[in-house]
């Protein structure tokens, strides 16, 4: 088993973790990546390894993502078959935490399940304000996009058995975004997840902490807002177009289609270009099956919006409120749907744990042991 620790810039709980997981567990590998945290940090580093642990380094600051990588790409070198916990270096997982992580991989190895598990805190007691705020924003968020519910989206204590490390590994996002796209991720392409209650621990009110609540949601959910905002251009068309068609025609129906699709080509347009740009790499026959799904729920759509609007117009409801209520009821939906349906499927949908190779869409890095003991670097790879 080994413990995974990222690092930047870390306070004294760092070694104390580490001494305390070595007195808990002498059969416990210990990695730290110490992502770019300068010369200043050199000591407590030389600390933590004469803890026992392995430390690695990088130059710079990469972020939170980047260590996590190394860190994996480290671990499939060196301990190949073993699984991780990884863990945040702040003090804010305890070692019997940690420890309950670890034994709950073995248990899902002895039933021959591999299921990625999250150490979820409850958020009770005493939360600091910044913490429980973000925390609330980002788990509402998680939800609209992803499609599911967890109650603890920023846990960094999580095992990940071996056969589903080189997929870890793939995922985008050098700093804290990375870690959300791990979860947004993992059930569209058959990862299985799973909650194990911790304990909620913030140390002198989380001061150490680099995650800014606000600007950091805002980063890790920048797919869902950029969608937003694709969502509102074409609904701009859309409410125009109807309104136009409308006045010119008197009629309803057929001034709805024909708004919807105009409106639904520009959608289409943005969504490949920009929003799942990551799904536009493809082949013709790629793209003409992705024109084809979104057709199918352009349609559904449709479907749903004539219904909605007519019913409202029909109770008296101003032609551009119904538009507006109708739209917010199936956004959410259409979210959902594009990124797992329209430009998600066939991409990575149902990869069998272990299949990422971990030479695909990768460029080489330089890291090195720190400390001042060696000087040897040596390479690993890294997700774009």
């Amino acid at each position: 088993m080994i413990v995974l620790i990222p690092a930047y810039e870390p306070g004294p709980a760092l070694p104390a973790l580490v001494a305390a997981l070595r007195d808990a567990d002498d059969d416990t590998q210990i990695v730290v990546v110490d992502d770019g945290s300068g010369p200043s940090y050199g000591a407590m580093f030389a600390d933590v390894e004469r803890h026992g642990a392995t430390v690695i380094a990088h130059a710079a600051n990469e972020g939170k993502g980047a260590a996590l990588k190394s860190g994996v790409d480290h671990v499939l070198a060196t301990y190949p078959g073993e699984d991780v916990v990884t863990a945040d270096a702040d003090g804010q997982h305890t070692v019997p935490d940690i420890l309950r992580i670890a034994e709950e991989l073995r248990r899902d190895a002895a039933d021959g399940r591999t299921a990625m598990i999250l150490g979820c805190r409850g958020f009770t007691g005493a939360v600091p304000l910044r913490s429980r705020v973000g925390n609330g924003i980002a788990r509402g968020l998680f939800r609209a996009a992803a499609g599911w519910r967890l109650s603890d989206t920023q846990t960094g204590l999580r095992g990940i058995p071996s056969d589903l490390l080189a997929w870890v590994g793939a995922q985008r996002g050098e700093r804290f975004e990375y870690e959300q796209n791990v979860l947004l991720r993992s059930h569209r392409d058959g990862v299985e997840t799973r909650e194990v209650p911790i304990e909620t621990v913030y140390l002198e009110h989380n001061a150490s902490s680099h995650f800014r609540p606000v600007a950091d949601s805002v980063r890790v959910m920048f797919p869902l807002l950029l969608f937003a905002a694709s969502s509102l251009v074409a609904f701009t068309v859309d409410t125009i177009a109807l309104l136009l068609f409308t006045a010119l025609s008197g009629w309803l129906v057929p001034s709805i289609i024909a708004a919807r699709v105009l409106s639904a080509s520009v959608n289409f347009a943005i969504n490949r270009r920009f929003v799942f740009r990551g799904s536009a790499r493809i082949g013709r026959r790629g793209r003409l099956g992705q024109i084809a799904r979104y057709a199918l729920l352009a349609a559904a759509l449709l479907a749903s919006n004539i219904v909605w609007i007519d019913a409202l117009t029909r109770f008296g409801v101003p032609l551009v409120l119904a538009k507006i209520a109708t739209e917010i009821v199936l956004f959410v939906t259409s979210y959902g749907v594009q990124k797992t349906f329209v430009f998600g499927a066939g991409a990575s949908a149902g990869v069998a744990a272990g299949s990422v190779s971990r030479a695909e869409a990768r460029h080489r890095r330089r890291i090195a042991r720190t400390g001042g003991m060696d000087a040897e670097a040596f390479t690993t790879g890294r997700n774009p």
